[in-house]
């Protein structure tokens, strides 16, 4: 039997955040997320990770990806979506690397979840 508090699916993450009121879209735009619904732009010292969920895929390890729920300072609610180990955008990285996770999450989890993420050789 699954577990009630387990979420299977990123659509289910999605639609469970959002029911809780993570209703913006973000993207990162110039090394700065912005809202896709609203435009507006933030810093990472204008946001927090309030939680996050890693998914794997089931026919494919290498299919994996994370989702961030992230809340502004200004009361923004809404998740960031990237993909996770090879393919994880390096500039989604860089920004959430300097992003606080609140005092609510798992910092230490968040943490390495972030630096797992592979980083350009420069």
């Amino acid at each position: 039997m699954q577990d009630p508090t387990e979420v299977p699916t990123m659509a289910g993450a999605i639609d469970g955040l959002a029911g809780r009121g993570y209703t913006e879209h973000f993207m990162l735009r110039a090394g700065r997320l912005r809202g896709v619904d609203s435009g507006k732009v933030f810093a990472p010292d204008q946001v927090a990770v309030t939680e996050f969920y890693r998914f794997e895929g089931i026919s494919d390890p290498d299919d994996m990806s994370i989702l961030y729920a992230i809340e502004t300072r200004s009361g923004v609610r809404g998740t960031l979506a990237d993909a996770f180990g090879v393919y994880a955008d390096p500039g989604v990285g860089d920004f959430m690397a300097d992003v606080a996770a609140a005092p609510t999450s798992d910092s230490a989890s968040l943490r390495a979840a972030v630096t797992m993420a592979p980083r350009p050789i420069p």
